[in-house]
């Protein structure tokens, strides 16, 4: 198994330029401790995200790290020009050296297309057309590409990522279309909510990875082997007391960081991760604990849904950074170790493989 971070960077009464720095330093810490990636969301109009601009944050870290691969789950295609957006990642690919990971999807909050006067109606399409058009940059030298929105013309392409043809590309494995669609373009994966939930997209998602496989190599992409991601949030404390006291009212203010401007307009978030602490501890998508309770819940969640990518929202509501470090310092070095080894990927690249008990 292989081990990633999801980020949002959410708003809080710390100065915005003192959370920067403390999350580089975080950030620092995962390479440190051999973390696989590094993934930022995308959001706009809300404190759940101080990195609305998530290729900014992005290049400061490349420029901090040298290992770490770095990336977005996931970057809101249909609020972009395809056309800058497809420069910029290739200036951000070879800022990190090349080791960017490019999330891509359409977005579930319509009061953040609202804020930009764009059309959440149309947004499936709009990710099509810009999905499209950044296929066309990162493989031909030129793009010719017209829909409603924008038109290209011999465009000429002058600048190419680093890694070829482009960077993997990443996809939320969400209801139907989600595993088929990331199986089809040869996507790494990433989904959250119960393990009964997981299990099912996963397995969704495999069956149509192996369904598609022709369709996949005429696309070209450079995944032989994907990721099949699990989020989870994880908070790690010496102690299971002192965990949930403090994870507690960190949970609280993560939620209300993310139900903020849906309630401002009157709606509420159709996300698979309960608002109550307890439910989501319940659910298995909130693990806190002190070593050994983690450790367990880690272990046995890992056996039934198979994952073979750990996700963890490691920094979130009212935590500390200095809380954020030592859980990943308990993590590192209490639980890390038994989880490697398992679900490792065979030669196929898609079937999991357990550790030997």
């Amino acid at each position: 198994m292989k081990f990633g971070v999801f980020d949002y960077i959410e708003g809080s009464d710390a100065p915005l330029h003192k959370t920067y720095e403390e999350r580089l330093e975080l950030i620092k810490a995962l390479e440190a401790a051999d973390f696989y990636g590094y993934h930022l969301s995308e959001h706009h109009a809300t404190p759940l995200s101080m990195t609305p601009s998530p290729s900014v944050f992005l290049a400061a870290a490349a420029r901090e790290t040298s290992r770490i691969r770095l990336g977005t789950l996931l970057y809101l295609l249909p609020l972009y020009h395809p056309l800058r957006l497809l420069e910029e990642l290739c200036m951000l690919d070879h800022l990190s050296g090349g080791r960017l990971d490019i999330g891509v999807g359409r977005g579930i909050s319509p009061h953040e297309f609202d804020a930009f006067s764009e059309d959440f109606e149309q947004s499936g399409t709009m990710f099509e057309h810009v999905f499209n058009v950044l296929y066309q940059g990162f493989t031909r030298d030129r793009i010719d590409y017209s829909c409603d929105r924008f038109t290209f013309k011999d465009t000429p392409v002058v600048i190419k990522p680093l890694q070829r043809p482009h960077p993997p590309f990443w996809y939320g494995l969400r209801g139907d279309h989600g595993p088929l669609f990331a199986a089809r373009r040869g996507m790494n994966g990433v989904t959250l909510g119960p393990d009964d939930r997981v299990i099912r997209i996963m397995q969704t998602f495999r069956a149509n990875w192996t369904a598609h496989a022709a369709e996949r190599k005429a696309f070209g992409s450079p995944v032989q082997s994907p990721h099949v991601g699990v989020m989870r949030a994880m908070f790690v404390a010496d102690t299971d007391d002192e965990a949930n006291r403090i994870a507690r009212k960190a949970h609280e203010t993560w939620f209300e960081n993310l139900a903020w401007l849906w309630k401002v307009r009157g709606t509420f978030p159709p996300i698979a991760i309960a608002a109550d602490f307890d439910q989501a501890k319940a659910a298995g998508t909130l693990v806190v604990g002190g070593p050994d309770t983690v450790r367990r819940i880690l272990t046995a969640q890992a056996e039934r849904c198979g994952h073979n990518y750990l996700v963890l929202l490691l920094a979130f509501g009212s935590l500390t950074h200095a809380q954020q470090m030592r859980s990943l310092e308990l993590f590192r070095t209490e639980i890390m170790p038994n989880l490697r080894a398992m679900n490792v990927e065979t030669a196929s690249g898609i079937a999991p493989v357990a550790a030997a008990s």
